[in-house]
C-alpha cells in the first residue's frame, strides 16, 4: 500500500464503524476512527435524562447481535455483560386481558388459548412459517447480497419457494387472517416494521428480518449491564486493544478524494488527514450527498441514492420515574416484575393500519404503537434506588409534518402518549419525574441519522439484499460499513463485519 499516515480511516465511531475497525486492526492495518461526538456508539448511546436516570437515547436492546461478532471481537473479555430477558414481550390489551410473549413455543400457543382454541392448534404453523421465513434472510447475512431473482434460484424446488412467494406477494394482515381468527390475538401479531403498510404485499419480509433474533442464543439477548453505551465502549476498547487509533469531537467535512480515488478526509477545521482508504459509517444519503462531491458519482449511484426511501420513522417518548409502573391490573399482586419490562400498546389490528396511514400523510399518529421498555426493572443502575427509565419507541411518524412543526408538535404528541400510557397503567403520570420527546427531527440532529431514519434506509423489498448501498463505492478506495448496507439496520455488526471483508478482499488483489 501507499506510504500514507493511516491505512484506513473509518468516518463515525458508531458500533458497525467500531467492527470494521477491529476486523481490520486484527489484520495488521494502522486504523483511524473519527467521531464527531465526545462518545463512542453513534445511535447506541445511554444518557442521563436527568441527574441519576441513565435511559437508552436511541438502540435500547441487543435481539440480533450476532453471536459472532461478540466472540470474534472478545466483547465479553473488554466489558461487556448482557442481561438476559426471561420473557420476550407482554401485550396488554384496554380489557384487562394480556398475551406474553415467550422463547418456548408451547408457552405461546397456552398465551393464545386463553382466546382462542382454533388460534392456539394454529400457533405452531405460524411459528414455523417465520423461522423458515426469517432463516432464508440469516442465511445470506455473512454473505455478499444476493439478487431477490438469486434467492428464487437458490430455492428453486426446494420447500422454502412456497415460504418466499408467501414474503413477496402476500400482506402481513393477510397471513394473519389466514392463521387467527380472534381479533385480539390477530392485534398481537400484526406488525409491518419498515413497510409501514400491514396490508401491503412484502410487509411479511421487513418483519421476517427482524424475526432473526429467534436465533439469537438466549445470554446474548437482553441489554448490556450499565446502558446500551457499555456495548459501543467494550467495542471500542476491543479494537484499540487491536492498535486502533480513536479520535472524538473530530468532524469530517469531506473525503478526499482525487483523480477518482478515495486519498482521506478534510475536517471542519481545515486539517487534511491522508490514508490509503476511507469507510464511511454514516449512512448512504449524508455520505453521498454531503461528505463526498456529487460529481465524482456515477450517475447510477446518483440515482439510487436519490430514490432511497427513510420513510418509516419514529417518535421516543423517554421517562424518569419515581416508582414502578403498575402491572397489577394485568399480572396481579405479587407479579415478577420482570415480565413488564418489555410490553406493546396495540389493541387492534385497524388501530396498527391507522398510524401507518397517518405518518403516510404527514400527521402525528392518532393511533400510536408504542414498544416500551423499563430496563431499570433489569439493571437497578440506570436509576436511584426505588426509581426508574422508561423508553417507547412509538411507531409511526413522519419526517416532516403536513402541518405545523416537530417542535411545536412534541410536546403535544408526548402529552398524547403519556394519557395512552396511563390508560394501562394508573400510576404511571403521576409517577413521572421528568419526560423527552424524541422526534424524527431530533433523532436525525442528535445521531446524524438522515431524516431520524433509525435504521440508516427502511428494510423493505425494495431495499433488501442488492437493494440496499454496497459496501464498496464507485469511488476507489472509498467504503460503506452502515446499516445502510446489508443485512441492514438494527444491532448486528454484520455491516461492520462484511465491509471489513470486502476491503481485505480487495487487499489482497491490490498485494497480487
Amino acid at each position: 500500500m501507499e506510504q500514507t499516515q493511516y491505512d484506513t480511516i473509518i468516518i463515525g465511531g458508531g458500533h458497525n464503524g467500531l467492527a470494521t475497525a477491529g476486523y481490520l486492526a486484527k489484520e495488521g492495518l494502522k486504523v483511524l476512527v473519527l467521531e464527531r461526538l465526545d462518545r463512542v456508539g453513534g445511535a447506541v448511546v445511554s444518557e442521563e435524562l436527568t441527574p441519576g436516570f441513565t435511559v437508552p437515547y436511541c438502540s435500547y436492546v441487543l435481539h440480533i447481535l450476532q453471536g459472532r461478532v461478540i466472540d470474534d471481537l472478545e466483547l465479553r473479555e473488554h466489558g461487556l455483560d448482557i442481561i438476559p430477558f426471561v420473557s420476550f414481550r407482554l401485550d396488554p390489551f384496554p380489557d384487562g386481558r394480556y398475551i406474553l410473549t415467550h422463547r418456548e413455543h408451547h408457552k405461546n400457543a397456552e398465551e393464545l388459548r386463553k382466546f382462542s382454541e382454533h388460534d392456539a392448534r394454529a400457533y405452531p404453523d405460524w411459528a414455523n412459517f417465520w423461522e423458515r421465513a426469517s432463516g432464508l434472510l440469516h442465511r445470506y447475512w455473512f454473505r455478499e447480497p444476493p439478487t431477490l431473482a438469486q434467492v428464487s434460484e437458490d430455492i428453486r424446488g426446494t420447500s422454502d419457494e412456497e415460504v418466499w412467494e408467501t414474503m413477496l406477494t402476500v400482506s402481513m394482515r393477510d397471513l394473519i387472517d389466514r392463521h387467527f381468527q380472534d381479533p385480539t390475538v390477530k392485534a398481537h401479531f400484526i406488525d409491518a416494521q419498515d413497510a409501514g403498510d400491514p396490508s401491503a404485499p412484502g410487509s411479511i419480509l421487513s418483519l421476517a428480518y427482524l424475526r432473526v433474533n429467534q436465533f439469537t442464543k438466549p445470554e446474548n439477548y437482553g441489554i448490556p449491564r450499565g446502558g446500551m453505551s457499555q456495548l459501543a465502549f467494550a467495542m471500542a476498547r476491543s479494537a484499540e486493544a487491536r492498535g486502533v487509533e480513536v479520535r472524538l469531537n473530530v468532524r469530517v467535512d469531506k473525503v478526499i478524494v482525487e483523480d477518482g480515488e478515495a486519498k482521506g478526509v478534510r475536517l471542519s477545521n481545515g486539517e487534511e488527514i491522508r490514508s490509503f482508504m476511507v469507510v464511511s459509517n454514516a449512512d448512504p444519503k449524508r455520505t453521498y450527498g454531503s461528505l463526498v462531491d456529487p460529481s465524482d458519482l456515477d450517475e447510477a449511484t446518483s440515482k439510487k441514492v436519490k430514490g432511497l426511501t427513510t420513510r418509516a420513522n419514529c417518535v421516543k417518548l423517554l421517562a424518569a420515574l419515581k416508582e414502578r409502573p403498575d402491572f397489577s391490573r394485568y399480572l396481579g399482586p405479587g407479579y415478577d416484575p420482570r415480565l413488564g419490562a418489555y410490553f406493546r400498546i396495540c389493541p387492534s389490528v385497524d388501530y396498527y393500519q391507522q398510524s401507518w396511514d397517518d405518518a403516510k400523510n404527514g400527521l402525528p399518529s392518532s393511533c400510536p404503537v408504542m414498544n416500551v421498555q423499563i430496563p431499570s426493572i433489569y439493571d437497578s443502575s440506570l436509576a436511584p434506588p426505588g426509581h426508574h427509565v422508561l423508553s417507547a419507541w412509538t411507531l409511526y411518524a413522519p419526517t416532516h409534518l403536513k402541518e405545523g412543526s416537530w417542535e411545536t408538535e412534541g410536546p403535544r404528541v408526548g402529552e398524547q402518549l403519556i394519557d395512552l400510557l396511563s390508560e394501562y397503567l394508573p400510576n404511571f403520570r403521576e409517577s413521572i419525574i421528568d419526560w423527552t420527546l424524541q422526534t424524527p427531527q431530533d433523532i436525525e440532529t442528535r445521531e446524524f441519522m438522515t431524516d431520524g431514519s433509525i435504521r440508516h434506509i427502511d428494510i423493505t423489498s425494495r431495499q433488501i439484499f442488492t437493494g440496499r448501498m454496497p459496501y464498496r463505492s464507485p469511488i476507489n478506495r472509498l467504503y460503506l460499513c452502515g446499516s445502510g448496507t446489508h443485512p441492514g439496520g438494527e444491532i448486528t455488526g454484520v455491516p461492520g463485519h462484511n465491509a471489513a471483508r470486502a476491503i481485505l478482499k480487495d487487499l489482497e488483489k491490490v498485494a497480487v
